[in-house]
């Protein structure tokens, strides 16, 4: 008898989850720490290289405590609600086991199996591990899509420092005289990086990733320079 050979594929959604946090915690960290810093740069006189640092620092610390805590409490939130839903899923196996393999049949018909076909699957799979398939194709709760609110919040905080710490080690070995350019100028270039290598990783256009993601950050800088200069001169 001939083995089949296993195909083994790898699918960029299968990423989506780690990769949605980490470029939204690098990007922001880019982002707002830079524009904070510039902004600050343009309301100090004299370039202020000194409180551009700490803004930075402060910035980046503040960012990366912001992102960790929003994450864990919203991957919690959702982890509550599938908890919920799972606990409710197994008394209702419990209590009514024949209608939840009527639900679960009438799933599998409405994808496309033959009633017949749709309820002997619906059986093997229950017999194996109702609950498992109930969640995966009743509530679409799989063990890889489970929230993780600690992970979430450790990858966001990490990717948000990653980000943020650029354009202050730019800040600290910049020449004065260049410095608010050198931090926007590294900094829209990391962030552009940044975009194409996501959309490659995800599978997407990389060219389009990156002038989009480039764009509001000049933009971000742009308005936060302008806001400092006022505010610096009315000081």
């Amino acid at each position: 008898m001939t083995r089949l050979k296993r195909h083994d594929e790898r699918h960029a959604v299968a990423r989506i989850g780690w990769l949605r946090a980490a470029v939204l915690g690098a990007n922001d960290g880019i982002v707002s720490t830079a524009s904070l810093m510039i902004g600050v740069g343009a309301a100090a006189s004299g370039g202020g290289r000194g409180e551009m640092l700490i803004a930075g620092v402060a910035g980046l610390v503040a960012g990366a405590m912001s992102m960790a805590a929003g994450e864990f409490v919203s991957v919690s939130s959702q982890a509550d609600s599938e908890a919920a839903d799972l606990a409710k899923e197994r008394g209702e196996l419990a209590s009514m086991p024949e209608q939840e393999l009527a639900e679960l049949t009438e799933i599998y018909v409405a994808r496309g199996l033959t009633p017949s076909l749709a309820k002997a699957v619906a059986e093997q799979l229950t017999a194996a591990d109702a609950l498992t398939a109930h969640a995966r194709d009743e509530l679409g709760i799989s063990e890889g899509g489970a929230a993780r609110p600690v992970q979430a919040a450790l990858t966001s905080a990490a990717t948000f420092a990653a980000g943020a710490i650029l354009p202050v080690i730019c800040a600290a070995a910049a020449p004065m005289q260049l410095l608010a350019i050198l931090v926007a100028t590294t900094s829209l270039v990391a962030l552009a990086g940044l975009g194409a290598l996501g959309a490659w990783v995800g599978g997407a256009p990389m060219a389009k990733a990156a002038v989009r993601v480039t764009f509001w950050g000049a933009f971000a800088m742009v308005a936060t320079a302008v806001v400092g200069r006022l505010f610096g001169a009315v000081v």
